[in-house]
Formats: C-alpha cells, sequence, structure tokens
C-alpha cells in the first residue's frame, strides 16, 4: 500500500504537470492552477506591453471605473469568445475518472462537473448539455480537454484560419481579466475574485457596489437589473449553477474540499458583496426592468398616457417594442417622450378589463420602496397587483427571484481554512521583474507560486519531466491530424512552418497541440510534436538533444529529426 508520502508526492507530480495543460478538469480536481495562470500571465511580458498602446494613454489619471472600462474595450478589440471542441482535443469521460480517481471520488466528480453530465438547475435542465456543446456527434464517453489557454495561447489564435484577432475560453478570459486589472488598471489583486461554476467562469471586482466580468462583458449592479437580454444571459451562470471555486490573490476555496486556504476575512467580504450585489429593492424603475424581459409578466400590464387631454392605455408589450429602437427608455424619465413617438392607434380609449395600470403601481413603490426580505412590504405590493391577470403570489414571486438571487456558494461551516501559503504581497505598481522575483522567492512556501511557473512554461526554473508528461499525454490534436502521414513527411512539413515560437522568451516552450494549431514553433518544440506522434504510433524510449543551436530527436533506430532551436531549458538532454 502505498504511504500518505508517496500519495502526496504523485499528487505534486500531477499538479505540476496539470499546470501546463491547465484543462478545465484539471482546475477542477487542483484548484491551485487557477491562480497560477493569473500569476503565469502576470509575469509574462505581453500584458506588460498593452501599457505601451496609445489606448491607455492617461489611464492612471482615470478613476478606477473607467480603468476597468479601457480594459474591457482593449480585450473586447482583440480577442473573443472560443470553445470549439477540436482546438485542444477529445478524451473520454473514464480515461478522466481513471487518473483523478485517487484524489476525488467518482461519483462526487459526476455529479458536479459539466463534462460528466451536471446540468444545475431549471435552465439546464430544460437543454441536452452535449447538443449544447456539440458533443452529441461523438460517443457518450467522449468530453473535451478544454484547456484553459496562457496570454500567448490566446494571442496565437490570430494565426489560425478563421480568426482575425486572439481568443480563448471563459477560464482563459478570467484569467486575463485579473491579470490585466492589475498590470495595465493597477487594480489590487485582493480586489479581484474569480468564480468557477461548472459550466462558466467570471470575475467579481470588489470596487463600488461590486462589478462581475462575464466572458467579455462588464456588468455593474445596475446592469444586473435592467432587464435586457445581455444581462439575463450574464445573470444565467450564478442563477442556475452553483459555484464550484473561488480564488483570489489569498488562496482558494472549492464546494467539495474540507479544506481551503483563501484568508476567511477576504472570502465573508466576497461572500456578502456578492450577495449584496445581487439583491435590491423592488422599485419603480427595477418593476419596469423586470416586466421588460418578462413576457409573460408584463402582458397583464398597460400604460396610461395623456394624449390630447385624454388619458389613453397603450399595452406594455407595445412600448417595450418601440424601446429596442429609440434611445428613450420605458423605465427612465424619458418614457413620455417615447409613448409621444407611439401613434395614436395602437392606444386604448379605455384600460381593458383583467389589465393592471403600471403607473399605479409605480406610484406606490416610488413611496415605499419594498425590502424583498420584509413579507409585510410585499404584501403591501401584492393587494396593489391583484389577481387580475394571474395570481398576484405567482407574479410576485417572480419579481422577488428577479429582485434576489442567492448564489450557491461553497459553504464555510464545516471547512478548514488553512492558513500555511506565504501571502503574494504583490502591490500595484511593482515592475515586472520585481513580481517574477517575489513569486520565485515565494515557490517554497506558497504551492500557486510553484505552479505559476510551470503555467508560464518556464523550463529554465522548473523540473522537465511535469512538462514532458503533459506534452505525451494530453496534445491528442496533432497525433489525429497527423495520422495520414510517416514520420519522415511529417518532420518534412514541420520544417516548412515558421521557426518562431509563440513563446517569445527562450526558456519556456509550447507544448505539441500548440504548435500544431498555430502552425508554428521553434525546433525543439517541432521535435516535441514529432515525438508525440511518434510515441502514439508505439515508438519506445527516444531522447531529444539541444546542441549547438540544433534541437536532434533519436529514436531506437536512429535520428528521427533534427531542427534549429534558439531555445535553451536547463536540461538539454531529455528522455523521452
Amino acid at each position: 500500500m502505498d504511504s500518505e508520502a508517496d500519495r502526496a508526492t504523485t499528487r505534486s507530480r500531477e499538479r505540476q504537470s496539470a499546470a501546463v495543460t491547465l484543462s478545465d478538469m484539471e482546475i477542477f480536481i487542483f484548484p491551485e492552477l487557477m491562480y497560477s495562470l493569473v500569476l503565469a500571465n502576470i509575469m509574462s511580458p505581453r500584458i506588460w506591453r498593452w501599457r505601451d498602446d496609445p489606448w491607455f494613454k492617461g489611464i492612471h489619471r482615470m478613476p478606477p471605473h473607467r480603468r476597468l472600462q479601457r480594459v474591457r474595450q482593449y480585450i473586447m478589440d482583440h480577442y473573443v469568445f472560443n470553445l470549439d471542441l477540436e482546438t485542444w482535443g477529445l478524451t473520454s469521460q473514464q480515461r478522466e475518472l481513471d487518473r483523478f480517481s485517487a484524489w476525488l471520488d467518482p461519483g462526487v466528480i459526476k455529479a458536479s462537473n459539466a463534462l460528466f453530465g451536471y446540468e444545475g438547475d431549471r435552465y439546464y435542465f430544460d437543454i441536452d448539455i452535449r447538443t449544447h456543446f456539440g458533443l452529441d456527434k461523438y460517443h457518450a464517453d467522449v468530453i473535451p480537454y478544454w484547456k484553459t489557454e496562457t496570454v500567448e495561447a490566446m494571442d496565437a489564435f490570430r494565426f489560425r484560419p478563421g480568426y482575425e484577432t486572439g481568443a480563448g475560453e471563459c477560464v482563459s478570459l478570467a484569467a486575463l481579466y485579473a491579470a490585466a486589472l492589475y498590470i495595465v488598471a493597477e487594480i489590487p489583486l485582493e480586489q479581484i475574485y474569480l468564480i468557477a461554476t461548472p459550466l462558466h467562469s467570471q470575475n467579481f471586482i470588489d470596487l463600488a457596489d461590486g462589478i462581475l466580468i462575464n466572458n467579455r462583458r462588464l456588468v455593474t449592479k445596475t446592469m444586473w437589473f435592467n432587464g435586457t437580454q445581455i444581462s439575463a444571459q450574464a445573470r444565467r451562470a450564478l442563477e442556475n449553477e452553483r459555484v464550484t471555486i473561488v480564488t483570489h490573490a489569498t488562496g482558494w476555496i472549492h464546494t467539495l474540499y474540507r479544506r481551503a486556504t483563501i484568508a476567511p476575512a477576504a472570502y465573508a467580504r466576497f461572500s456578502e458583496r456578492l450577495h449584496a450585489f445581487l439583491q435590491t429593492p423592488i422599485t419603480a424603475e427595477i418593476l419596469g426592468n423586470f416586466l421588460r424581459q418578462s413576457d409573460r409578466c408584463r402582458a397583464c400590464f398597460v400604460l396610461r398616457h395623456r394624449r390630447h387631454g385624454v388619458d389613453r392605455y397603450l399595452p406594455l408589450d407595445v412600448a417595450f417594442a418601440y424601446e429596442q429602437d429609440c434611445k428613450w427608455k420605458v423605465t427612465d424619465n424619458t418614457r413620455a417622450k417615447l409613448l409621444d413617438l407611439i401613434p395614436d392607434e395602437a392606444y386604448d380609449r379605455s384600460c381593458k378589463c383583467q389589465k393592471i395600470v403600471l403607473d399605479d403601481v409605480e406610484a406606490y413603490l416610488r413611496e415605499h420602496p419594498v425590502a424583498v426580505d420584509r413579507p409585510d412590504e410585499l404584501g403591501a405590493v401584492k393587494r396593489r397587483i391583484g389577481s387580475l391577470c394571474m395570481r398576484a403570489e405567482e407574479m410576485l414571486r417572480e419579481l422577488v427571484r428577479f429582485c434576489r438571487t442567492e448564489p450557491r456558494l461553497p459553504a464555510a461551516d464545516g471547512v478548514v481554512f488553512a492558513a500555511d501559503q506565504a501571502p503574494l504581497d504583490l502591490a500595484p505598481g511593482l515592475a515586472r521583474e520585481a513580481v517574477i522575483g517575489r513569486l520565485e522567492k515565494l515557490r517554497g512556501s506558497n504551492i500557486t507560486a510553484d505552479l505559476a511557473f510551470h503555467a508560464w512554461r518556464d523550463l529554465s526554473r522548473t523540473d522537465n519531466r511535469p512538462f514532458i508528461q503533459a506534452a505525451l499525454e494530453r496534445n491528442p490534436v496533432c497525433i489525429g491530424g497527423a495520422a495520414a502521414e510517416s514520420l519522415e513527411a511529417l518532420a518534412a512539413r514541420l520544417a516548412t512552418w515558421p521557426g518562431a515560437s509563440i513563446y517569445d522568451e527562450p526558456e519556456r516552450l509550447a507544448q505539441p497541440d500548440e504548435v500544431w494549431n498555430f502552425q508554428r514553433g521553434d525546433g525543439f518544440e517541432k521535435a516535441l510534436l514529432l515525438a508525440n506522434v511518434a510515441r502514439a504510433r508505439g515508438e519506445g524510449t527516444m531522447t531529444l538533444t539541444l546542441d549547438g543551436g540544433q534541437a536532434i530527436l533519436d529514436g531506437a533506430a536512429g535520428a528521427l529529426a533534427r531542427f534549429a532551436s534558439a531555445k535553451t531549458p536547463a536540461e538539454t538532454v531529455w528522455s523521452l
């Protein structure tokens, strides 16, 4: 039987290898990985170069919210969301369960992870998850790797056919935002939280009333409750899924683990601030916003508007339809201008039976805003709504749900908050070299800092074995793509591709599928791709040697390929 020490060593090695590939499944099992990518992106020179872009001129003189808007627009202009199944290849449920069963019960994984059938609540039970993600064309056991991209891999999408900019999946975008807000907007890392649900990842920024960043959308509290289609999409994850991981500069908490490393005070503040963000009193404007997004309830209301000295009544549906093509809104002080645009024939001369006059309910709410946790106040609204069109209880229940989302966060009760990780202490304004130096000093006392160097692909500071394991076990795209070629033909084709790595620094290396997807790479990276394909075809032990600017791949029968290389990993002879 393996000792606890052996199990810990095996887990550590697997986690280091996972830090290289950063698949959604790996992050689910090893929650430290999510923030390790944030730190890797902070160490990368790419985002630091953004600060020289004219778009960010004078950003330090802007208030925090405007700085966030600047970063958001830059990311919107330079990156798109990508969840293509074929980009990083496919694996199987059984293979992933076998890989991680030593650390998490397979039954628990199946009940909690989207790749294994998790469907959340109301919304997700109404759709077929595998069809939604395009998996229905594969065997039921097949699942995607969905690897999280470094900023360099995100940038490299511009080399792929069909892409004009960079791209990345939701965790990639969340990590990119966190790093960019720290580097460019100089938002303290302590004010930035990353939230993972089974099907989404997003950021919560502890500024003003709070700001959610969902893929590329920046959502303020006002926007959360504006009732538009965009806000409905932004609300979907927290309304319908439980939060699996919350990660922060101080650590992480995971819904399935009874140990956490996030500072208890930081998690308590996050929970308090997020709950406050997701709740609002019922006011006249909020009622209107609710009706904007609720077709069923909206049909029960009419608006009263005085035309030619006489009260006329307009179905609320009609008013909102006109709003879509107009700068004026039903729910603010421009309503009268909007209603004046609508032709007379759209109005009724009297209020139809079974309809509620919105103006009357609004008049009450302007004088008496309603707290959603006060039954007596809710009862007063219920009486004014009545049951002319639909049951008041039902409408009020939907209204309260709109005004208060209860996030299902990882419970703090019964969790041991470990205080064994040294603090990052990365104040805004540090130079990039100072950040790297600080993280390097922390490697022995902060696991996330150590993993960041693996995620950063720095082969001058990390053992090459985790990188090799990742390269030869979890890069299926090049294997499938080269299936019809001999190794000799593949080597010849690789030699025609540009010889520049997507990672600028000589000590950093791309994985084989990054080379394949972006059709470029240093000779050392190309040789590793060839070794991955050869291993899949039964080739035994190989040796990859860096000698005199040449990457030489040798197999049992002799040299398989030779490519020019400018890379400088610490170890120059790799046993594969």
